[in-house]
């Protein structure tokens, strides 16, 4: 069965001098977040844009089908804290998302620093936000099983 989530956003102004805001008409989490170019190119100043909700994406996706990959090798994990770091770029296309890089730590009880990387890399290869990138932007995971 296909699910569907909705974000709509508002905007006003020009590029560079307008703002807005985004929410999700899925949840209740995600309401009004200021929005703005100057966000997503120079100090976010507070304000939020579409590379960071990226990240954030990406960060929850990837601990979830991490989580996922960890059971189907035989371990639970305790504690996993996963972060993305979204880099854009301007390239001669224009600003252009170019990398996500997966850093995972965590605590798995009865897993191998090589067990933690290697679900790492399926859970990078695998989780829908990974497969959404793939081939656009460039992937990479850091892992670190912490004892």
């Amino acid at each position: 069965m296909a699910v569907i989530r909705s974000a709509p956003a508002v905007w006003a102004g020009n590029l560079t001098e307008g703002s807005g805001s985004v929410s999700s008409k899925s949840s209740a989490q995600l309401r009004d977040l200021p929005i703005s170019w100057s966000a997503r190119t120079e100090d976010p100043a507070g304000l939020s844009g579409p590379e960071e909700l990226l990240a954030a994406a990406h960060a929850s996706c990837f601990s979830m089908a991490f989580s996922n990959t960890l059971f189907k090798a035989g371990f639970t994990a305790e504690h996993i804290e996963t972060t993305v770091d979204i880099t854009g770029d301007k390239r001669e296309a224009g600003w252009t998302v170019i990398s996500s890089h997966i850093t995972v730590r965590g605590r798995v009880p009865g897993a191998t620093p090589a067990d933690f990387a290697d679900a790492a890399e399926k859970a990078k290869d695998g989780c829908p936000i990974s497969r959404a990138l793939k081939g656009n932007v460039e992937l990479s995971v850091d892992a670190t099983l912490e004892q």
